[in-house]
């Protein structure tokens, strides 16, 4: 058994100083105040010395890490990630991939089986075409056949929890339905799109309620000249029932600092999913983006996701938005874990699994816990 005392607990709604929480197994099994949890003689104990103690950090959406893509390396990537708090993620394979490289990737990703990947995030194949990084190298612009995606969805049938979708693209209802009924409760996200509402609308009963990187290559439809048209950043915004990804950055790129406090606003704390969505590329920084450390550019001088770890994301949604440190763990950890239906995760609770991340008032991680397990 083992003890973490002398801890802030951060809980879904509040916080619990001189908290103690207790684990065995691998699950949760006492969390509260001090006074109320009695800690059994002979365990092991960490003193979390007045640091936050929350539940682990959940990245959902994310390519690589520590400069290397999960599919070249995935046990390093995941102990990287380990290392910024995050004790879920889920590698995400991009549309720019062939088939062979899609199930090369999934068998690699497979055999290593790191504890904190959680399966996999399907970014493509069938999205827009007009957007996103390496665009160019989409070898998956033709039409959408069962022939060509179905050995892809059975490979994917035990790792898939999100798959990402262009819904404006013909034959896409068809793919859904077909990805749906081999892994049942998958979570679809619109992506690279310039899908219109009722596109959108319409793979909400197939199971879309994730937008993926919100206010990212999303599209626009300008119906009328000077009018601001209706597009897929508009539907996430107005749908209560679809999680909002952010991509926080410390320059407010992706997401400006106004936007991000307007999207809070409307989605409430329960619909914000922080990504990092990092990626490799090693284009230089265009004139305009100085400073933006944080972000990478395609040799054509377009953001291709960020170098983001998930800790330094939170940090930035707490000083872009105020939002507190129960907030950012909300974001990081028990809305992902809802989007995604993992059941166990993402809350200090009474049989859920013990995934914490012990950090100070800034999102510096000082300590984790995984399955129960201080990782050293």
């Amino acid at each position: 058994m083992l003890a973490v005392v002398n801890a802030v607990l951060v809980m879904r709604d509040h916080l619990i100083p001189d908290g103690v929480l207790l684990s065995d197994g691998g699950k949760i099994v006492g969390v509260g105040a001090r006074r109320d949890v009695d800690v059994p003689a002979g365990c092991e104990v960490v003193d979390a010395r007045g640091k936050f103690v929350g539940p682990g950090l959940i990245d959902m959406h994310t390519h690589a890490a520590g400069g290397k893509y999960f599919f070249e390396d995935p046990a390093y990537c995941a102990r990287t990630v380990l290392e910024h708090g995050v004790t879920g993620v889920l590698p995400a394979l991009y549309f720019n991939m062939t088939k062979p490289e899609y199930l090369g990737a999934m068998e690699k990703i497979r055999e290593a089986a790191c504890p904190n990947i959680l399966g996999l995030y399907m970014e493509g194949p069938y999205l827009n075409p007009k957007f996103g990084c390496d665009r160019e190298n989409n070898p998956w612009r033709g039409p959408i056949r069962r022939e060509d995606y179905m050995e892809i969805v059975e490979a994917a049938r035990d790792m898939a929890r999100a798959w990402a979708v262009a819904p404006e693209r013909e034959g896409i209802a068809e793919f859904c339905e077909d990805v749906a009924a081999a892994i049942p409760g998958i979570a679809f996200t619109v992506a690279h799109s310039e899908a219109s509402p009722e596109q959108i609308e319409r793979l909400i009963p197939l199971g879309l309620k994730i937008g993926t990187h919100h206010t990212n290559a999303t599209g626009d439809l300008p119906k009328y000249p000077e009018c601001r048209g209706v597009c897929v950043d508009e539907v996430v915004n107005f749908r209560d029932d679809i999680f909002a990804e952010l991509i926080v950055d410390r320059m407010g790129i992706h997401v400006a600092p106004y936007m991000l406090r307007l999207v809070k606003k409307i989605k409430g704390e329960r619909r914000i999913v922080l990504i990092s969505d990092a990626c490799v590329f090693d284009g230089p920084v265009p004139p305009g983006y100085d400073g933006a450390d944080d972000i990478n550019f395609d040799f054509e001088g377009e953001i291709a996701g960020s170098k983001l770890t998930l800790d330094v994301a939170c940090r930035n949604m707490m000083v872009h938005t105020g939002c507190s440190i129960v907030d950012a763990f909300r974001y990081a950890s028990r809305n992902p874990a809802e989007a995604l239906g993992l059941r166990a995760k993402g809350e200090l609770r009474i049989g859920f699994d013990a995934d914490c991340a012990i950090v100070d008032n800034w999102m510096n991680v000082e300590g984790v816990i995984l399955k129960g397990e201080i990782v050293s």
